[in-house]
């Protein structure tokens, strides 16, 4: 994690922004926590440990400083709730995204990493000239866990 933190430094340097240790420690708790997608009241709470005197509004523009820098990803897994993960550090919007697998029983949700859709996205590219920059897949199901419960109570 030192590795991205030093990589974060320096995307704030190239674009002539301040290097402070509340700029510095929320990303450092999403890089923390790469399985989970936190809500900004989490990653809060996660960040006054090592930040006591921080205050939300300063989670919430950093976030926001983040998002623009391409550093963390916005997300919405249908909760309510908007959710942030980190990204690839500088990627741009261009590349794209992990999806997600939403257990319709308990909440859980797993990412997963496969891109399936290459293919039919050149494919349209082809046929209609629409280039596509990224994706965004959920898919609702049932987990491993929660299969195996059913299948016990039938």
């Amino acid at each position: 994690m030192s590795n991205y933190r030093e990589q974060f430094k320096k995307l704030l340097k190239q674009n002539g922004l301040k290097i402070t240790a509340q700029r510095l420690e929320v990303p450092s708790v999403l890089a923390s926590c790469p399985d989970k997608h936190l809500t900004a009241e989490e990653i809060y709470e996660l960040v006054k440990v090592g930040c006591p005197d921080i205050g939300l509004a300063t989670v919430y523009r950093t976030i926001q400083l983040l998002l623009e820098l391409s550093v963390i990803d916005r997300i919405n897994l249908d909760d309510g709730c908007v959710r942030y993960e980190i990204g690839n550090l500088g990627a741009g919007p261009e590349k794209h995204h992990h999806h997600h697998l939403i257990c319709v029983e308990c909440g859980k949700v797993t990412s997963f990493e496969d891109d399936l859709l290459e293919e039919l996205e050149e494919k349209i590219e082809r046929t209609t000239g629409f280039s596509i920059v990224n994706h965004e897949v959920k898919l609702y199901g049932i987990c491993k866990e929660c299969g195996g419960k059913l299948l016990e109570k039938k």
